[in-house]
């Protein structure tokens, strides 16, 4: 890991055992890109890959050497002038002219990484990474950019993240300011990006880049279950194991943009970063705007070690606090099983079965404050209903506990109903229009999280149910995507800051709550998967996948979701039948087998299942605890995808290869085949694992593979819709 600055050249070299990344100061004094790929050998002078050439259409920055940003790769490009691509920023001066001449200035290279405030990111110490922060500066408006890069030592990753600060005496509009832009120097590549709605989330889509742009987007006010914050840029014969692949994460909640743009000299352009299209941000005299970070992993190996790079990063890097690395509490939840029906003697007898079965965690979801009988009322009143629970939260959590459970909670505390009390008292506080009616979305609105009083007044009433009460976790969801988004104590022109104010704002609560109760496990929601995004982990290191619990749809989630995101990430659950989401009927082995590849849960009343099932809940309660560090932790493959076959199949290897769980599943039946073979995937070639009655060489079950039928897995076969089984696989001498 290194970053070396060649002073003749002017050129940077940005290096790991893994990547290089290359970039010069151009004959302007703008900043140019070399060369992003495999690692290679620093030299001191790469420009020979530069372009100086005359073209028809081409604008000149200096006509005296034939230098065009145009035909020449760019590191952060601006608009206007003599690049016509799709710009990164966008500096607005007081005449009204967006037209920036940014040039290098100097550079610094740390050991380290330092944070950025109020922000969620990767992070780092002196040893593990290395930074390079760059200022450039324009001497018309006075302001200047520091472009900030980090590579890190034991990842193909570097993070990228930019500052802009107000150096002058007049005010600037900042109008654009995404977080990376990346032109490359062939446009032969396949873009993924992860796709869906509500109850179907993160679908690998692919397709073609071709001439023009290729863009998703989120203008909700978060990330979105529409379009996930991730995009792959691969080659089109890249697979599973092989082949060249780059993914860029982006660390933030909220809107967002990730696009592609393909010129006619097929030249490649991939930006990220928060959505111009609402966002307006004023500088001040000697104020500064820190864009929120992306992630850029490459790999030469192909999709699955690309997600495992992912995975790890985020685990070791973005994760925090107690819960690192730990393996998650199995845990039941009551919201399927009484939705807002309940009394505190219904919830015991809940919480007492899951005690019976080996669960570790109980929590109680939504119904459990003010007047909340049902989602109409009640939001936004964060005092426990005494006509359910008597005791209050507390009472409740202590009973739970002399069960030998924990106790968890479920809140959705950005929201506000218009009938609470909250709402009669503060109508301000909503985000809306004056004079112009509201639109409701599941008979709320949002909280205006832009105005720090407002994160306040929620702030004081969680804390006084949780100063007291023996909460162990806390559920955060979120269920409304932000309309009318207009904050009744701004100014005109500060109207443009709300989206993004409104993501600091939630980001400083949670870190509040964070610090003053450090043990508890927060898990993320927003309908499910409407914020599944990397920014989130660093406050909640796992999120509800989807409010779909259905086992057979669950497999295209929890699949789509690995791309890159953590295994231990995942919260998946096995809920009650038929499925509320599709009316399915899987069984509970399969809902299990699929469920127990992340968070694992229920969601259901144990009461209610026979003597037989609720046997096989307490044999899979078992089994998740005997091997829950490696179903959350080891190394995880996908073998067969679940969108293209009438199977599906993963599983996950530890980082000693030791030890491995293979998962298959049988999503509709496949009568009178022949069973066909899986070959598996990161075992140890040499060493012989035993799975079930059979021994196998690594090299044979990858190579080879294993047939899939009950001889070879037992409980399995493909002849029966939804049949599923998973299969321990053991090193032995």
């Amino acid at each position: 890991m290194n970053i070396i600055w060649h002073e003749r050249s002017k050129q940077f070299h940005l290096y790991n055992d893994f990547i290089s990344y290359v970039m010069h100061v151009q004959p302007d004094g703008r900043l140019g890109q070399l060369y992003y790929g495999a690692k290679i050998h620093d030299k001191e002078d790469m420009t020979y890959l530069a372009n100086y050439r005359m073209m028809p259409l081409t604008a000149y920055a200096d006509i005296d050497v034939l230098y065009s940003a145009d035909l020449n790769l760019q590191e952060y490009p601006d608009g206007g002038r003599d690049d016509f691509g799709t710009p990164a920023f966008r500096i607005f001066d007081e005449d009204g002219s967006g037209i920036s001449g940014f040039c290098y200035v100097n550079h610094t290279i740390t050991e380290g990484k330092k944070e950025l405030p109020g922000l969620p990111a990767t992070y780092a110490s002196v040893g593990e990474c290395m930074s390079l922060e760059i200022e450039l500066f324009d001497a018309l408006s006075n302001v200047a950019i520091r472009l900030l890069y980090s590579v890190f030592r034991d990842y193909p990753v570097i993070t990228r993240s930019v500052t802009f600060e107000n150096r002058g005496d007049k005010k600037v509009v900042l109008d654009r300011a995404l977080s990376l832009s990346l032109d490359l120097p062939a446009a032969d590549y396949e873009w993924m990006q992860f796709s869906g709605a509500w109850a179907r989330e993160r679908r690998p889509v692919t397709k073609k880049l071709k001439s023009g742009i290729t863009a998703i987007e989120s203008r909700r006010g978060h990330s979105s279950p529409h379009q996930n914050p991730f995009v792959i840029i691969k080659r089109p014969e890249t697979g599973e194991e092989s082949g060249e692949a780059m993914g860029f994460s982006f660390v933030y909640s909220g809107n967002f943009l990730a696009q592609a743009q393909v010129n006619a000299n097929d030249r490649l352009r991939f930006a990220m970063g928060i959505h111009p299209e609402t966002f307006s941000w004023q500088l001040a005299a000697g104020e500064s705007f820190v864009t929120p970070e992306v992630v850029m992993a490459r790999s030469d190996k192909g999709l699955g070690a690309l997600s495992r790079t992912f995975h790890d990063l985020y685990n070791a890097h973005l994760v925090r606090g107690q819960w690192k690395g730990k393996e998650r509490p199995i845990l039941l939840n009551n919201w399927e099983a009484t939705f807002m029906d309940f009394d505190e003697e219904a919830i015991l007898k809940i919480a007492g079965k899951a005690a019976e079965a080996g669960a570790e965690l109980f929590v109680l979801d939504d119904g459990w404050f003010g007047a909340r009988d049902d989602d109409r009322r009640g939001l936004g009143d964060w005092i426990a209903n005494p006509k359910k629970l008597p005791g209050g939260i507390k009472g409740l959590a202590e009973k739970v506990e002399a069960m030998g459970l924990k106790f968890g909670l479920w809140i959705e505390p950005e929201m506000v109903n218009p009938d609470s009390d909250l709402y009669r008292k503060h109508p301000d506080y909503a985000l809306a229009v004056p004079g112009r009616k509201p639109s409701l979305g599941r008979w709320q609105m949002v909280l205006d999280y832009s105005r720090k009083e407002v994160v306040d007044a929620i702030h004081d009433m969680l804390y006084a149910v949780l100063k007291d009460a023996p909460v162990s976790y806390i559920k955060w969801d979120m269920n409304r995507s932000i309309t009318e988004c207009f904050s009744n104590e701004k100014k005109p022109e500060e109207q443009g800051k709300v989206y993004h104010q409104y993501i600091l704002g939630m980001y400083s609560l949670y870190e509040r709550l964070r610090e003053e109760f450090p043990k508890i496990l927060f898990e993320s929601c927003s309908s499910g998967g409407g914020r599944f995004d990397a920014g989130m982990l660093y406050y909640a290191p796992q999120a509800w996948c989807s409010d779909n619990t259905d086992g057979q749809d669950r497999l295209q989630i929890q699949y789509g979701s690995s791309y890159g995101y953590p295994i231990s990430s995942i919260g998946a659950h096995v809920s009650a039948i038929p499925n509320q989401q599709t009316g399915r009927s899987v069984p509970i082995e399969m809902r299990a087998n699929v469920a127990m590849f992340g968070a694992f849960g229920y969601e259901l009343d144990l009461n209610h299942i026979s003597a037989e099932e609720f046997e096989t809940v307490k044999e899979q309660i078992r089994f998740v605890k005997e091997h829950r560090a490696l179903l959350q932790y080891g190394d995880f493959y996908r073998l067969r995808d679940p969108f293209y076959h009438d199977q599906a199949a993963w599983m996950v290897v530890s980082k000693d290869k030791k030890q491995a769980v293979l998962a298959v599943f049988t999503i509709t039946a496949n009568v009178n085949r022949i069973a066909d073979r899986l070959q598996l995937s990161g075992l140890d070639p040499d060493r012989i694992y035993q799975a079930g009655e059979s021994r196998y060489y690594g090299d044979e079950l990858m190579h080879v593979g294993i047939a899939m039928r009950e001889e070879c897995i037992p409980g399995y076969t493909t002849e029966q819709d939804h049949s599923s089984a998973v299969l321990v696989l053991e090193s032995v001498e």
